[in-house]
């Protein structure tokens, strides 16, 4: 491709040979595997974790935990980020900046070794993984945008616990707006205003008794839940 150096120059970074391996023998939107990614950098040991790296620069490569149509060894090279072989664009941004030990604990601490989006525990089995799918718990930052609108918003990366399967598919690209849940909760009726302060004050959501039954209902297949439907009728006329 017109000036776009060769992945085999060695004058560059691992990383770098990686993103132009990518460019110029991938292309974007096509698929590769492990074994041609190894093939074309047969001296490097640890080349998966340099391709992984370039994510922190806006690069989207997608395995098949991402895309559930791509085999184990295939991998998808979806969208080209930053042109990390030129000078000066191969930094990563502040906020991808490697967690200290301390901070990473400090997270999962303050998180009481849960993940923030699903509330399962390390090393506990997912419920619809029969027991098998064992829970692994990171640190991931979430984009928190707050104080004004549109261009105006300040956006701040704040630290959150998440288990892999949380955070697999892009979970470090989730970005909350501050000021619009405030706004919402503002808009809530005293009572689901004190009801949410429960919620925050335990530190999880209580489900009424109908809320539970509904959750049950809405898990059965349509054949049981038609009968479940006759039987309310009934009652109710």
């Amino acid at each position: 491709m017109e000036g776009i150096p060769s992945y085999q120059d060695k004058t560059f970074g691992t990383m770098v040979r990686a993103a132009l391996w990518l460019v110029t023998e991938v292309g974007e939107g096509s698929v590769f595997t492990k074994t041609q990614l190894r093939e074309a950098f047969p001296e490097v040991a640890q080349i998966d974790r340099r391709l992984r790296d370039l994510r922190d620069h806006g690069w989207r490569i997608d395995t098949s935990r991402d895309d559930p149509s791509l085999l184990q060894q295939e991998q998808r090279f979806v969208t080209r980020g930053a042109d990390v072989w030129i000078p000066g664009r191969s930094k990563a941004p502040k906020h991808k900046s490697s967690l200290t030990a301390a901070q990473r604990a400090k997270v999962l601490h303050d998180d009481n070794h849960l993940c923030q989006s699903c509330g399962v525990g390390a090393g506990e089995a997912y419920e619809d993984s029969g027991g098998v799918e064992l829970a692994k718990l990171n640190v991931s930052r979430r984009k928190v945008l707050h104080s004004g609108e549109g261009e105006n918003a300040v956006a701040e990366y704040q630290l959150i616990t998440e288990c892999k399967r949380c955070g697999t598919g892009g979970g470090a690209d989730r970005e909350v707006d501050l000021d619009a849940l405030l706004e919402l909760v503002e808009a809530l009726a005293p009572l689901e205003q004190r009801l949410f302060a429960k919620w925050i004050a335990a530190d999880q959501r209580t489900f009424s008794p109908i809320e539970k039954i509904w959750g049950i209902y809405r898990a059965l297949p349509q054949e049981s839940r038609a009968a479940v439907g006759k039987a309310i009728d009934d009652m109710t006329s």
